[in-house]
């Protein structure tokens, strides 16, 4: 502990609490929490400690989101809502996520205990499932807010064959309950989430905080190569149809193709072959491609670069192919207002706020189908996320409570 982590008691203080719901978590390096899981079912306890802490009445929802609300939110006036995901990626960090579940109770708890009174409305929810880990769902409860659930994703199986609605049941969800979850925006001030930055630009200006502008766009495929199977010893080389070695190429292509384009990133991150066997040329090989920019113009062109690129590969090769798009999410700006009174709570408390955009993807982007949306980025040791080594101190955290405190303050003003 730095010197000036002594000096933070809010900031040990939530330091303390993460440290106590990273414990639940499956086996391993890191946290692993999947959605509707025993760990999912153990940290919503701890969470609802918190929120009672905090002056809010927890309960869970039929999507699976823990929702804490205060006494004027459950009367029906309008309402800010807070909050973030609890879930993980597989050996993920402290703080992706349940950092803005922590945080918002952290600094309503502090707020209650020095006797302030906010004349509005707040919720804060612990998010179901955002990663999406478990059956390559994401946004499943923040869609169920904003009103624009997709009931076939209830259809979505895990690794063991069980539906995400099968799922939820058993955890005490009700599928058929979730449109009815839908807020309505005349009620809803807007939504606010704090969020570790995932990234160096914080770190490299020496701020704890950062306003965020925007949230990048996101779209992702699978990419389905098949070729023929045949023995590994006495097969020709010449006129071989391997699909794992035209994957291969296509994976090398995409990652030539996004270092030379600005503002476009993108990543294969899961590859399948078939029959993956040690002595069988590969017959199938499955693998996902992910695409994110904040420039919409700029993710479709890379897009159709890629797709003609991998085209040309499957054609040399002899290989079939198919391409289907399994995710979109568009880039969301934040609202003018929320930017502004973020940065007037962090001059408040003498922070320095200075904009930035949003790489990741966050339950806003959801949430901006209902409200306006608004995020603060807290600084993270070498822009390190979804990651075991995942790290903020004790001040930085004291730093963001302290401003989430102003920006509740500064927002009854404004209301």
């Amino acid at each position: 502990m730095s010197k000036h982590d002594q000096g933070a008691p809010l900031g040990r203080e939530l330091l303390a609490w993460l440290d106590d719901a990273a414990t639940h978590s499956l086996p391993g390096p890191g946290v692993t929490r999947l959605f509707c899981s025993a760990e999912h079912r153990a940290v919503l306890e701890r969470i609802a400690d918190w929120m009672r802490d905090a002056g809010l009445e927890p309960s869970l929802d039929a999507s699976g989101n823990l929702v804490g609300s205060s006494p004027r939110a459950k009367a029906g006036e309008r309402t800010l809502i807070l909050g973030s995901h609890q879930d993980t990626v597989v050996e993920g960090g402290k703080y992706d996520g349940m950092l803005g579940v922590a945080l918002p109770l952290m600094a309503l708890k502090t707020l209650r205990e020095r006797g302030i009174e906010l004349p509005y409305g707040v919720q804060v929810v612990a998010f179901g499932d955002e990663e999406g880990t478990r059956f390559q769902s994401t946004l499943i409860g923040s869609r169920a807010l904003a009103g624009t659930f997709q009931p076939e994703s209830l259809d979505a199986r895990d690794a063991d064959g069980v539906t995400l609605g099968e799922a939820l049941c058993d955890f005490g969800g009700d599928p058929d309950a979730i449109p009815a979850l839908a807020r309505d925006p005349e009620r809803v001030l807007g939504f606010c989430e704090v969020h570790i930055e995932q990234g160096p630009v914080l770190e490299q200006r020496d701020h704890a905080v950062g306003v965020v502008t925007a949230l990048t766009g996101i779209e992702r495929h699978r990419v389905t190569l098949a070729g023929k199977a045949g023995h590994a010893g006495t097969t020709p080389m010449p006129g071989r149809r391997d699909a794992l070695v035209g994957a291969a190429e296509m994976v090398v292509e995409a990652d030539r193709v996004l270092n030379a384009t600005e503002q476009l990133v993108g990543v294969v991150g899961k590859l399948d072959v078939r029959p993956n066997a040690v002595n069988v040329i590969p017959a199938e090989t499955t693998f996902t491609l992910e695409l994110r920019s904040p420039d919409p113009e700029r993710r479709r062109a890379g897009r159709e670069q890629l797709l003609g690129a991998f085209a040309e590969i499957a054609e040399a090769r002899g290989l079939a192919l198919d391409m289907q798009q399994t995710y979109s999410a568009e880039a969301v700006d934040c609202a003018d207002w929320m930017i502004e009174a973020l940065e007037a709570a962090g001059e408040a408390c003498g922070q320095p706020a200075e904009r930035l955009f949003s790489g990741a993807g966050h339950d806003g982007l959801a949430m901006h189908d209902l409200t306006d949306i608004g995020m603060l980025f807290v600084r993270c040791r070498d822009g390190l996320s979804h990651h075991p080594d995942e790290a903020i101190t004790a001040e930085d955290a004291e730093a963001a409570t302290r401003v989430m405190m102003a920006f509740l303050r500064g927002l009854a003003e404004r209301d």
